[in-house]
């Protein structure tokens, strides 16, 4: 099964989207957006970004896990990763982004 962009709306009216995998398991995620179509960019600059490593900063949250997060190329961060409980599996993640995010679908649910 392919990834897939899923754009959803919070509770403060804000857009978001969530890179998910193949399994359903997401994968990256980004901030919230006043709107839609500044969300709709987001996933476009995470499609155009992915493939570039050079755009993954690999970091270690408070309490000592791995995470990463994806920078356009004006070096804004487009989305933020899961914790993960290894440097191998922060690895893992990246490889997921750069595989899922290109051709990934859009799943709308904002109503």
């Amino acid at each position: 099964m392919a990834g897939k962009f899923v754009i959803s709306k919070r509770s403060n009216g804000e857009f978001q989207f969530v890179l998910k995998a193949g399994n359903g398991e997401p994968i990256l995620s980004s901030e919230g957006y006043k709107a839609k179509d500044s969300c709709a960019n987001g996933v476009e600059s995470v499609r155009s970004n992915s493939q570039n490593d050079a755009r993954y900063e690999r970091k270690t949250s408070s309490n000592d896990r791995p995470y990463f997060v994806l920078k356009a190329g004006n070096g804004e961060i487009v989305g933020t990763s899961e914790l993960y409980s290894s440097n191998g599996a922060l690895e893992k993640g990246v490889a997921s982004v750069r595989l899922n995010a290109p051709t990934a679908s859009l799943d709308d649910h904002t109503g």
